[in-house]
């Protein structure tokens, strides 16, 4: 939400520049620089990381010492064509978290529930468009993991994903 206001922000004072100067600029190089760069600047403000709540959840989730519970754990250097599979691995694997967590009354359950209603809500905005390959794996094909290491592969997975 913070980089949002700080692109409508950028907006507003690049759109008062050109507003006030604008067509005595665009008769010289420097007035088109401008224009395009208030063109190009918002997207690159709304270009973050689409996992970046996640892996504020994850990193508050990550030395939690209540939740003990082995789950399917993808590899971080899996082949790139599978990341969308991969990803949904892993947020399937946090349901079972959140069932853990509702079973043993764990202190980051809210946590463990942001990451998944954070995965569904960016599932659904972007359609999955890779196809399974035959390299690509099931999730119950990867090894059992303890939390620990599933924490520390999904977030190499998310790191590479936002590079």
């Amino acid at each position: 939400q913070k980089t949002h206001l700080k692109s409508v922000c950028l907006q507003y004072l690049l759109y008062w520049l050109l507003n006030s100067h604008c067509f005595c600029l665009l008769k010289n190089g420097m007035g088109l620089i401008i224009f395009f760069l208030c063109a190009y600047v918002p997207k690159t403000e709304a270009g973050h990381c689409k996992w970046a709540e996640v892996l504020k959840d994850l990193e508050r989730i990550k030395t939690s010492k209540d939740i003990d519970v082995s789950l399917y754990t993808a590899n971080a250097d899996e082949d790139v064509k599978c990341q969308e599979l991969v990803m949904r691995c892993f947020f399937l694997e946090t349901e079972v978290i959140i069932q853990e967590c509702r079973i043993q009354n764990c202190s980051k359950t809210q946590d463990v529930w942001n990451i998944w209603k954070n995965g569904k809500e960016s599932f659904k905005k972007n359609k999955l468009t890779s196809t399974k390959s035959e390299k690509c794996k099931e999730c119950e094909e990867y090894e059992e993991k303890n939390f620990t290491e599933f924490v520390q592969n999904f977030v190499k997975v998310i790191q590479r994903d936002c590079k």
